[in-house]
This record gives C-alpha cells, structure tokens and sequence, in this order.
C-alpha cells in the first residue's frame, strides 16, 4: 500500500521527486472515486489534494496512519481542520505560491470587462466593427476596492496601483496599524462598496462571509461597478449578482468560483445572456509558473511532515 496518496492534479517533477523518497499513489481521478480512495488510505501516512478532495472525518477514519494532509493551494474550507488536528494529522498549504498567478488573473478581468473590444474577436471577424460599442472604459484613475487585505490582496494593490488606480480594502481581522494599509485606504464594508468602481474578493469562506456580497451588497455598488470573485463560491450569492447585471445595475463580474462547483450543463439557463460577465473554472491560481512553484512548496512540505514523524 503506498505511503502518500495524490487525489487531484499535481505538477509532475513534484510527483516524480516524492516519488524518489516514498511509495506515491498518483491518481487525479480519484477525487471523483471517494470508495478507492478510502481503500488506497488505509495504511498511507500522507494524502495531497486539492479543493474538491473532502477531508472529513468518514475519510479520516479509513487512514489511521495518516500523518499530513497537503493542500495544493490555500483555502481549506475542504478540510475538517479540527478533525485533523484531532487525530494529529498536520495540514499543511501552498502558502503564497499561486498567489502572483491570481493577482494577474484580477487585473486580467478588469481588463476585459472595461475593454470589451478584447472579448470581441469573433464578431469582428464576421465582419462586424463595433468600434464606437467597444470603445470601453481605462483602469487608470479608478478605485479598487479589496474585500480582505491578506497576501494575494496585496499584490493585486501594488500592481494596481503601478496601473494608476487607488485602492482601498476592507479587513476587520487585520491590525489598524499593520504596515498593509499602507498600501490601501481603510473603510468599512458598506462605504467600500459604494466608493469602489472595481471590488476584489480576497477573504476564505466562513459562516460570516457566506453570502457576502448579496442582493443589499450589490444594491450599495455603482451602477458602472465590476465584481471579481476569485476567493470562494458561498461568498457571493449569484443570483443577486445574476440579476443585477441582466437589469444593468452591475456593469459587470468575473466568476472564477461557485457555490456549487464543477458548475454542471444543467446550470446554463441562469447564465445564458448574462451581459459583461466572465466565467472561469477555478483558474485563478492555475498557471503552469504558479503550478510547478505549488506543486514544489507541496511535495517539499509533506516530505518534511513524513521526516518528522518518523
């Protein structure tokens, strides 16, 4: 039986060193076979997953041996943390490595929300020349407003702020004289939404952000106002995003998460003929730079962890 067990996708010269020092089970299929891999945990000491693996305690109960959990990115809300730290399993992220990969991917959006002549190949090429209805919007000189100052955030400030913008955020977890806001002005949630021409979700998801940005949130942004969500699903309800758009009171959003993920076909009704909107599969984080640092920071974690323990 092995010793670590992979259930999603990793970088494979990550996969390729772990597997020089254990015996590796590499299958990302089997987030999608909770059965085999349950079978698969039964003597392994270390499990490397990312955000659709569910660790919770049925899966801890069928690795009694298990040592660390490696997480292939930062968000935990996968992860039944107190379950582990019950059963002294260690749990162990990526930290910042996909962080530069999400931050470009924020700008990417603004970008192609305020200049809708880059979405618009095709028509062009049918003929069309809509130069006047994709004249578009610029970045400079706009307000970014970021809901959570923690790393990603900060980068997508500075970055912002080489572009022209001013940025302010809202985090009530961080320190009033954190060296952070040096970087954004600080305003409380309500007056950020209404001052902010671009807002970027940076925050996990908690019974105190699910369903953050709702229809009252949405109703508090200006009518010209972009929404990024590039955090958690649950933290904005779509519905209320949805709508808002269709009836022109939001001037645009970029998905890269959801509620319910993967979104499945029968989901296309609600999204058909959306105005201004970019939906993304959970790609933020995912580029092939930001996969192999991850992949790294991951492998060189549990083999630390495994060490350890012996």
């Amino acid at each position: 039986m092995p010793d670590v067990v992979i259930s999603e996708f990793m970088d494979a010269e990550a996969v390729a060193g772990l597997a020089g020092d254990f015996d590796v089970h590499y299958d990302p299929d089997l987030v999608d076979d909770l059965d085999g891999l349950a079978g698969l945990l039964a003597d392994a000491r270390a499990l490397i997953v990312r955000n659709r693996t569910q660790v919770r305690s049925e899966l801890l109960e069928a690795a009694p041996a298990l040592v660390v959990v490696g997480r292939l990115g930062v968000g935990l809300d996968n992860i039944d943390t107190e379950a582990c730290a019950q059963r002294n399993v260690s749990v162990r992220t990526a930290g910042a490595a996909n962080a530069n990969a999400v931050a470009e991917y924020v700008l990417a959006a603004c970008f192609g929300l305020l200049r809708p002549a880059l979405l618009g190949s095709e028509r062009v090429a049918e003929g069309s020349w809509p130069r006047q209805e994709m004249t578009g919007s610029e970045l400079s000189g706009r307000r970014l407003g970021l809901v959570g100052l923690g790393g990603i955030a900060r980068l997508v400030a500075a970055k912002a702020v080489a572009l022209g913008m001013t940025v302010a955020a809202y985090d009530p977890l961080l320190a009033v004289d954190d060296e952070a806001w040096q970087l954004a002005e600080r305003l409380e949630f309500q007056p950020l939404l209404a001052a902010a021409d671009v807002i970027s979700l940076h925050v996990p998801l908690l019974d105190s952000t699910r369903h953050l940005v709702d229809e009252s949130a949405v109703a508090v942004m200006p009518d010209h106002a972009i929404l990024i969500n590039t955090a958690r699903g649950g933290i904005v309800d779509e519905a209320a995003v949805l709508s808002a758009l269709r009836e022109g009171t939001l001037g645009g959003a970029a998905l890269d998460v959801f509620e319910n993920e993967p979104v499945g076909p029968d989901q296309r009704d609600r999204f058909a003929d959306v105005p201004n909107l970019i939906l993304t599969p959970h790609i933020a984080g995912l580029t092939e730079e930001s996969q192999q640092r991850v992949g790294e920071v991951t492998a060189a974690n549990v083999r630390t962890a495994l060490m350890e323990a012996m």
